[in-house]
């Protein structure tokens, strides 16, 4: 028996894992073939895209190039004062954006009258399809305006030459471009209109109206210049004349005549008396270091103070404590040999207690050197203190003159030189004509141009041809993902992890007799040979334990179960005696596929007791016998689930050596699991480019569920020539030993 424990949602999950993959060879295969649809669309698209471009009105580009210099300024910085000229690149980013401006544009207009060219006017503009105003045109303006004056209505005419003025000039600003070129000062103005000499006119004209508005500009700002600095000229002499009289009048009030020589002997002074009070204070930090290690020792007594540094360093200290202690080591040697009243002992220790009054005294002279050094160091440095604040205080009263006296200088200085500056710049400007020039001019004028810049035709046809292809592609993708169906053996054993046990051709144009006979007839090989592929598989798959009970079932109805069944009874019928039931009492069909007249008894009358089984019973010939459904009841599950039922299948099974039920689809009605607690095997019909998978898997997990006997599949309906266009090869076999063809091989 078939593998038939597998859960499908194992089988899911595996799936799942498996499509995390992109198979590029499947996605080719999915686009070629549906190759030619992919290409006529496109051909289509670039055929549409061809006639639209042809429509198209070509656009021709006209362009004049200027150089724009940066010049230095001649008078009193009046570029800087307007902001016209400056020495980075924001001056020419000022001019490309004056070249935009609307101003040159409305220049341009009306020199060239474009208001009454056809390209820009709107009155000349093609009428649109709905000419919504022409459905008013039966009322009268004068009709819904019974107040409109003669003097209203020339305003009205006046507002709407306006409005078209304004509508041509955005129009012509609209096909204006202004292109710089990178690293030059150069520019290129370009205009792209429908007729080309107009457009290099309109170019050629916007370049020269730049260079016109340059020259009134500057002849603007001359004159205004001028106006200006005379103007400012009378006040700066006014103000130039006060503060030298203001500076005179200070000095005079401070008898001021060299001030620059009081400040550098007051300066001088002030440093040398600040150089002697940092020796002061260095002097006074070094005494008062001594003085206050003096002092802490001062009450432990002399002993103590002759160990301070200070009065250790001392020539005559160190030269006293050096007696008393070789006075000290003779005492200390002699007190071994002699007692105290010794005369030599009397007289070492009357040297030493000589040396200790030496040192004592020599050691307060000491002492008393530090503290009036002490003193005398602060003393001096107070004294030094007190001068240079002195000598500070006359310099700050210097320097508050001198700062008064150079603020009132800088003053007359500054007006002096502004008052100059002004004079110079303002004869310069009455006795030359600097201001005319212009830092602009034409390099090379606009011509005629001779092949349009747009619609670039051959680019947008190869545009929508792409975009047609990348369509085409995308639709093919997308419609084999959408069509979620079993395709080929492969899809079925992918998705459904049960083995395939055959596949049936496409019968086209026969009629259900036909069909249910096709093995019978031997007309089409390759269908012959798939019944018995399928037979073969069935066999093998209970070669230990035969499948006496056979049920076939699909998912939904119209898959060809019935016709599988009929088949593969017949199939089956060559090698041992078969019946073939009809359990489908929903929609019977195997009584009409053998012209069985209506009435026929058949199972359901067997099982409700109301036939005899050899009544229901009816040879087909070939050692085939079919039991149809009989009389439709109203409770067929319940017919199928009842003891009765399992009583006449355990009589068939004595009297045949194979059964097989056809059975109802799984998804319409409970029918197919009854049957399958009765069977040994269960063949599941899965219509190739149609069952959904979601449908077979449904079906399948039911059945595993119930423990049913799943045995495989068989993918009936399948399309040959259009399964090769899929990329999936069935006829290779048959076509080899010549059962596709028309004759026998």
């Amino acid at each position: 028996m078939a593998n038939t424990n597998i859960q499908p949602e194992k089988a899911s999950l595996a799936q799942r894992l498996a499509d995390d993959e992109i198979d590029l060879l499947q996605l080719w295969q999915t686009i070629w073939r549906r190759k030619w649809s992919i290409i006529t669309l496109m051909l289509v698209v670039m055929m549409l895209a061809t006639l639209v471009v042809l429509s198209l009105t070509p656009i021709y580009k006209a362009s004049a190039t200027l150089l724009i210099e940066q010049k230095t300024a001649k008078a009193v910085s009046i570029e800087d004062i307007y902001g016209l000229e400056g020495g980075s690149s924001e001056y020419l980013q000022t001019q490309f954006e004056l070249l935009k401006s609307r101003e040159l544009a409305e220049r341009v207009v009306r020199q060239l009258n474009l208001t009454l060219h056809p390209e820009l006017d709107p009155r000349q503009q093609p009428e649109p399809l709905i000419d919504v105003r022409g459905l008013f045109s039966k009322f009268d303006v004068r009709d819904w305006l019974p107040m409109t004056t003669p003097d209203d209505l020339e305003e009205t005419e006046e507002m709407t030459e306006a409005r078209i003025f304004d509508q041509v000039v955005k129009s012509f600003m609209q096909r204006t471009t202004i292109s710089p070129v990178m690293k030059t000062q150069l520019v290129k103005v370009e205009v792209e209109m429908a007729d080309r000499r107009l457009a290099a006119q309109a170019a050629n004209a916007l370049a020269n109206a730049y260079i016109e508005s340059q020259l009134e500009a500057k002849l603007d700002m001359t004159q205004t210049a001028t106006n200006w600095m005379n103007e400012r000229l009378a006040g700066l002499k006014e103000k130039l004349q006060e503060s030298e009289r203001r500076l005179q009048e200070f000095r005079e009030a401070e008898n001021l005549v060299d001030l620059e020589g009081v400040t550098t002997v007051a300066g001088g002074e002030l440093s040398q008396t600040g150089d002697r009070l940092i020796d002061a204070r260095r002097n006074r930090a070094e005494a008062e270091s001594q003085y206050r290690q003096v002092a802490s020792m001062k009450s432990s007594g002399w002993q103590r103070l002759a160990s301070v540094p200070a009065v250790m360093s001392n020539p005559l200290v160190q030269q006293f404590k050096a007696e008393e202690g070789r006075a000290s080591s003779r005492v200390q040697e002699l007190s071994r040999r002699y007692g105290p009243k010794h005369p030599k002992m009397i007289s070492a220790r009357t040297e030493l207690n000589a040396a200790s009054a030496n040192l004592k005294a020599q050691v307060d002279q000491v002492v008393a050197s530090i503290e009036r050094e002490y003193q005398l160091a602060t003393a001096n440095e107070r004294s030094l203190q007190s001068s240079f604040n002195q000598n500070k205080e006359q310099i700050q009263d210097i320097k508050r003159k001198e700062f008064k006296l150079r603020e009132l200088q800088r003053e007359v200085d500054t007006n002096r030189s502004l008052y100059d500056t002004f004079m110079t710049r303002l004869k310069e400007t009455s006795a030359t004509s600097d201001f005319e020039a212009v830092n602009a001019r034409v390099v090379d004028p606009a011509v005629v141009p001779d092949l349009p810049v747009k619609p670039k035709k051959s680019l947008i046809v190869a545009l929508a041809g792409i975009l047609a292809l990348m369509a085409g592609v995308a639709m093919a993708l997308l419609q084999e993902f959408l069509n979620n169906t079993f395709k080929s053996t492969e899809d079925v054993e992918n998705k459904l992890n049960l083995p395939v046990l055959g596949i049936l051709p496409m019968l086209k144009g026969k009629e259900r007799q036909d069909i249910a006979r096709m093995f019978v007839k031997d007309e089409d090989k390759s269908f012959t040979e798939s019944i018995r592929t399928i037979r073969t598989g069935v066999v093998l798959s209970g070669l230990d334990n035969p499948h006496k009970v056979l049920v076939v079932t699909s998912s939904i109805p119209g898959e060809g179960k019935s016709s599988v069944s009929a088949n593969l009874a017949f199939a089956m019928g060559q090698m041992e005696k078969v019946l073939l039931i009809d359990a489908d009492m929903r929609r019977p069909t195997v009584a009409k596929s053998f012209d069985f007249p209506v009435g026929t008894p058949g199972l359901a009358n067997l099982v409700a007791g109301t036939a005899r089984l050899d009544d229901c019973l009816h040879e087909l010939g070939d050692g085939v016998d079919v039991m149809t459904a009989g009389t439709v009841p109203p409770n067929p599950l319940e017919l199928l689930s009842s003891q009765r039922f399992a009583k006449v299948l355990e009589v068939l099974e004595k009297q045949y050596d194979r059964i097989i039920i056809d059975s109802p689809p799984t998804q319409a009605v409970s029918d197919a699991l009854v049957l399958s607690t009765h069977a040994n095997a269960l063949i599941y019909v899965i219509k190739s480019d149609a069952t959904a998978v979601p449908l077979a898997k449904r079906g399948v997990g039911q059945l595993l569920q119930n423990n049913a006997p799943v045995t495989g599949v068989v993918l009936n309906q399948v399309d040959i020539k259009k399964a090769k266009k899929y990329g999936y090869s069935y006829g290779g076999y048959y076509d080899y030993y010549g059962y596709s063809g028309s004759k026998e091989a």
